[in-house]
């Protein structure tokens, strides 16, 4: 069982399509694992071991399918999509035992290409900052730390290898913080590459499906199996790479500068050039503009929960709901105008470099369980739309994981993870 937590999602797809493992062992595995780990991680907002096995054993009565290019490997589901066999509660009290009749569309995704869902990880209120019970499993037992948010239990169930892969979303800094925190792979796709059916809305032009992953090639093969798109990535010798450090510098700690310099300098060893580089000026405004642009769309989605569950909404999501409340459309079309003006400025800095390298968080996961951390360091990219890969590079004074984040072009996915597999590798 060990020996089948160490195998990769690639690997694990091929072995069940050769028939040298089964689905059934394969999900069996995992089970074993989260029963081990589960107690003190609490990564699961629900988790049924008898219907995980059942899932698997169906996929070994049927015949193979060339579709079915993730077949046996098992996938945690961020409690925000919808799934049909399993209650969907999006981290609050007002859906709690919540029974959707569909299958989220990326959940839908993920059955044809044969996995096995193993159940649903916690995710924060609505997506957005109240924490759910979930600890880092990176931290000690006796000094917990937050695992990030708002993709807590995808995050920690896969650092925890209590599942090779799973699903998050990212409307601010929601895959990249909880993975940079957790020390796994994040990967953001391009706006828009996954499909949002069947997922609570929070901000409908910023929520972008993601994958977590404990290397950069199984989130590829992950997300390219889900969409039809050959996301192979390959070690690049060649890349332009443009350092980062955003207008956001100040609030980074020393590890996070010093893990950025260190993965700048693998970059060279492994044949890029690298060199600083600075936004321009239209993005300086960016972060702003993302907290309006969310914040307006918020109120807009959970208007139907205002009328008559409001009580139920915690201190935190009802004061982003006021945000909201309190802009007009004439703020919203600036913020989105300005988003505009800010794409089409850095379109023109990737025709002079190939990616950015930018930090991933502050630093470390900060201690306690209250909060989930800042996500100043991501909501530009989100807000852009470009597709990000956080890189584990470090560790900071605490032995907490620390990394980087990999940006690229619009719509240039695969480049994007070429380059972050070619620093994941150079830093191994």
């Amino acid at each position: 069982m060990h020996d089948i937590l160490t195998l990769s999602a690639r690997d694990l797809a091929a072995r069940v399509s050769r028939r040298e493992l089964t689905a059934e062992a394969v999900t069996r595995a995992y089970i074993e694992q989260i029963q081990f780990c589960e107690l003190s991680v609490k990564a699961w907002q629900f988790f049924d071991a008898d219907m995980a096995l059942q899932s698997a054993r169906a996929l070994d009565r049927h015949s193979h399918s060339s579709k079915a290019l993730l077949r046996g490997v098992p996938v945690g589901v961020k409690d925000l999509m919808d799934t049909v066999d399993m209650p969907t509660a999006y981290g609050s009290p007002i859906y709690a035992g919540h029974r959707p009749k569909f299958d989220a569309a990326c959940v839908a995704a993920c059955r044809d290409a044969g996995m096995v869902v193993l159940g649903k990880t916690v995710t924060t209120e609505f997506a957005t900052f109240h924490p759910g019970g979930t600890c880092n499993p990176r931290a000690p037992a006796d000094a917990p730390r937050t695992p990030g948010g708002s993709s807590s239990g995808s995050a920690a169930a896969v650092a925890a290898s209590m599942v090779p892969l799973a699903l998050g979303t990212q409307t601010a800094g929601s895959i990249v913080r909880p993975a940079a925190y957790c020390g796994v792979i994040g990967y953001k796709p391009t706006h828009g590459t996954l499909p949002l059916a069947g997922v609570k809305p929070l901000a409908p032009s910023l929520d972008t499906i993601g994958a977590f992953a404990r290397s950069v090639d199984d989130a590829a093969f992950f997300v390219g199996a889900l969409t039809r798109v050959k996301l192979d990535p390959q070690r690049q010798s060649a890349l332009r790479v443009g350092i980062c450090r955003t207008a956001h510098w100040d609030l980074a700690s020393d590890a996070a500068r010093r893990v950025l310099e260190h993965s700048a300098r693998r970059f060279e060893k492994a044949g890029a050039h690298v060199h600083d580089l600075v936004l321009p000026a239209s993005c300086d405004a960016l972060t702003q503009a993302q907290i309006q642009i969310m914040a307006y769309e918020a109120a807009a989605a959970f208007a139907p929960e205002c009328q008559g569950q409001a009580a139920q909404f915690s201190p935190a999501f009802a004061q982003l709901l006021a945000l909201g409340q309190s802009l007009n459309g004439a703020d919203f079309a600036a913020a989105q105008l300005l988003a505009i003006a800010a794409r089409r400025a850095l379109d023109a800095v990737f025709e002079s470099v190939d990616v950015l390298l930018a930090p991933s968080a502050e630093g470390e996961a900060p201690a306690g369980l209250g909060a989930t951390g800042n996500p100043i360091f991501n909501r530009l990219w989100t807000l852009l739309g470009n597709p990000c890969v956080h890189v584990p590079a470090g560790t900071g004074e605490h032995g907490m994981p620390v990394g980087v984040t990999v940006i690229g072009p619009r719509w240039s996915d695969a480049l994007t993870l070429s380059a972050a597999h070619t620093l994941e590798l150079s830093l191994n």
